[in-house]
């Protein structure tokens, strides 16, 4: 039997020497620790802050006509994936399959591991031909360690079958580029606390290129006015709450009749803010929103 590739190269399979008596300290020493290597995440985000606004700039064109943005991993870093996919529509009422999230091994690995799905190159591919890409799609594999057979695999697989795709891959490691990957965006968090655990540093500085892509497509594309979730339709009492808090900043309203507004505008806020600022009807104000390519500032005049 073959052994499998050594990975002793990649800093995230390093030692960490800070951590190197880990096993000895009491709970808040285990705190502190975890807590001064957490401070190279943001360090690291800083660092790839330039490489990571080209990634958002080359996907804005393609997702702005109705693009998707697809996240593609294993393990951890596939998780993460589906759950900033998952949050996208509830947040900004983006339609389900505008934000995917393909994770080696399916749903069933949500939950429980399927780590040797990873190693198999052409594992993405069914997932990858049912999403049919088309060149307005963002394509962006997740690999701390930049070396996951799944996801170089499928980028590689992707690009060849659709040209016009833009293709990332977010890694924890400085690794030369891939095949198949137009932008490649470094987290270089260094060694774990636990060696090889890159559900720590790795992960959490993923989840926040993930956030700061997803975020910042949402803002381009006109789901976010000011600094205020104006696309959220209200289906349950939190959000219902903050959708009537929104619509109070925005029109000056007391909160019984922010509640009265969004009730009259089938719960959307945008709808309840045109409706008022312009004194027009349900109809009238998601006319204008259309035709002002959902953008409330536009509406306003802004």
């Amino acid at each position: 039997m073959p052994l499998p590739p050594d990975r002793s190269a990649i800093r995230t399979e390093h030692r960490n020497p800070r951590s190197a008596d880990l096993h000895t300290l009491g709970v808040r020493a285990c705190v502190d620790l975890l807590n001064t290597e957490n401070r190279a995440i943001l360090d690291a985000m800083d660092a790839a802050a330039e490489p990571l606004a080209a990634l958002i700039e080359a996907a804005e064109p393609g997702f702005a006509r109705g693009g998707r943005l697809i996240y593609l991993g294993a393990g951890t870093s596939g998780r993460l994936g589906v759950l900033d996919a998952s949050e996208a529509p509830p947040t900004f009422q983006v339609e389900h399959g505008r934000v995917v999230g393909v994770i080696a091994g399916g749903d069933a690995a949500l939950k429980r591991s399927s780590e040797s799905r990873e190693d198999e190159p052409d594992g993405a591919r069914p997932d990858l031909d049912a999403l049919a890409l088309t060149a307005g799609d963002t394509l962006v594999g997740l690999a701390a360690g930049g070396t996951t057979p799944y996801v170089l695999g499928g980028l590689a697989l992707a690009k060849s079958a659709e040209p016009g795709l833009v293709t990332a891959l977010i890694c924890c490691t400085p690794i030369e580029k891939p095949e198949g990957v137009d932008h490649l965006i470094v987290l270089e968090t260094g060694p774990e606390v636990i060696t090889g655990s890159t559900r720590l540093k790795a992960g959490t500085a993923t989840k926040l290129a993930i956030n700061t892509i997803s975020t910042t497509l949402m803002v381009r594309t006109g789901r976010v006015y000011r600094n205020l979730m104006v696309d959220l339709r209200a289906t349950n009492d939190k959000l219902m709450d903050r959708a009537a808090r929104i619509v109070g900043e925005l029109t000056g309203l007391d909160r019984p009749a922010s509640f009265a507004l969004l009730e009259r505008a089938d719960r959307s806020v945008k709808h309840a803010v045109i409706m008022h600022r312009l004194n027009v009807g349900l109809d009238e104000a998601a006319r204008l929103l259309v035709d002002a390519g959902g953008r409330l500032e536009r509406v306003m005049g802004d």
